[in-house]
This record gives C-alpha cells, sequence and structure tokens, in this order.
C-alpha cells in the first residue's frame, strides 16, 4: 500500500479513494520495501475456488467484502491480469467490469461473457482507458441525480380536496 498511496498522494489524488486493497508494504531500516502477502496463504488458502487467484490474494473476496459493507454501491473494476477474472465474477447487475482487451483477464471474460453479470467496457489503451472511465463516471453520476430526483422529490400532481383539513374558524 505504501507505494500506491505515495504516489496517489504525490498526485493529489488520494481523496478520491475510500480504502486501497494490496499487499501490505513498508520501508525497512536499510530501506528496502518490503511486501507482505494480502492473505496469509502459509497458514490457510484463502478459499477460492476459480483457480485465476494468486495465493497472497483473492480479489473476488474483497468484492464480496466490499458489497456487503453498509451503503449502497456501484463498482467499476479495471483489470488486465488472470487475477481480475475472480472478481468481475462476483460485480453485479449495476456494476461495470473494464478488462483491458488482449490481456488475460478479457480473454478469460471472452470465452464465456454470460457468467458476467456486470457491463463490459473494454479498453486497449490509456487513451481509450481514460475515455471509457469518465463516461462510466458519469453515468454513474447521472443515474444518481436522476434516481434522488425521482425518489425523493415526487409530488403528487393532484390532490383531493377531501385530504384537506377543513378550516376552524376563529372565535374574536
Amino acid at each position: 500500500m505504501f507505494f500506491i498511496e505515495t504516489m496517489l498522494k504525490h498526485l493529489g489524488l488520494r481523496e478520491y479513494f475510500s480504502e486501497i486493497n494490496t499487499n501490505p508494504s513498508f520501508v525497512d531500516e536499510q530501506g528496502r520495501l518490503r511486501i507482505q502477502p494480502y492473505h496469509d496463504f502459509k497458514n490457510s488458502s484463502h478459499g477460492c475456488t476459480t483457480g485465476t487467484c494468486p495465493p497472497n490474494m483473492c480479489k473476488g473476496l474483497i468484492i464480496e467484502r466490499i458489497q456487503a459493507s453498509e451503503g449502497n454501491k456501484r463498482i467499476i473494476y479495471l483489470g488486465d491480469g488472470a487475477g481480475d477474472y475472480c472478481p468481475s465474477l462476483k460485480l453485479k447487475e449495476s456494476d461495470f467490469m473494464m478488462p483491458r482487451k488482449n490481456f488475460p483477464v478479457w480473454d478469460l471474460i471472452s470465452n464465456n461473457p454470460l457468467l458476467i453479470k456486470a457491463k463490459i467496457h473494454e479498453w486497449s489503451d490509456g487513451e481509450e482507458f481514460e475515455k471509457v472511465l469518465l463516461s462510466l463516471i458519469d453515468t454513474i453520476s447521472t443515474d444518481e441525480k436522476s434516481a434522488f430526483t425521482s425518489t425523493y422529490l415526487k409530488m403528487p400532481s393532484t390532490i383531493d380536496v377531501s385530504a384537506i383539513p377543513k378550516v376552524l374558524p376563529v372565535q374574536q
């Protein structure tokens, strides 16, 4: 996490991430970066059965934990490696999967795209990545505004006169 968090802070982007899920790391006394496994696979397996997760981290379990936490969440998941296939299987219909085209996760998804419930938006290079990601963020933002408007600002178009309380005369 040290490297990722350092880069995000340097670029002024850290505030846009609610959490970072990666192998924990630190710089030791000799100035060397030390990386530890996210899941302690030496003591027990993380239990994933897809066969695509590395022993040190099942990203599918992380997605399940995030989905089970409080609040209504929509996920945009970006990936290119085989280890990104398991979490893509955990995404919901309201989520988005952004696999990098012609990379291992793209190949796995292409073999059976019906297993993925999320909407799939592939990308090939940085320019396309940016365009697709910003479009999805805009879509989510628009959907949330529409949901807020239709859910919280609904007003009846007509009111039955009998529902209006009668005016009581005030004695003077």
